[in-house]
């Protein structure tokens, strides 16, 4: 509860000044989709020794998923230009030194 005598009108929220809006690292990479398998197929070996037959069929989800082709194109993310060019509108005038 405000102090006696002080507005009850909220203050709106002051934000310091950016000099530019970005997002940082838009484009990184997602997650190897091996990893879960390379993870399951050394489980597997750390309960059950190396040479276990129970592992097969682990060993040979993981090579075929190591052996499968990686899709080349990888889309940028176009975040940052988006940012940029609407800030002046987001921001509103400046004023000239």
């Amino acid at each position: 509860m405000p102090p006696k005598g002080a507005s009850t009108k909220l203050q709106p929220m002051r934000l310091p000044p950016l000099p530019k809006l970005r997002v940082r690292r838009p484009n990184q990479a997602d997650a190897n989709p091996c990893l879960a398998l390379m993870s399951s197929v050394l489980t597997c070996w750390a309960s059950s020794g190396y040479t276990a037959a129970g592992c097969q069929v682990l060993e040979t989800q993981l090579r075929a998923c190591m052996d499968a082709p990686r899709p080349k194109t990888v889309k940028k993310n176009n975040i940052n230009y988006h940012l940029s060019r609407m800030y002046p509108n987001i921001v509103g005038p400046r004023k000239r030194k």
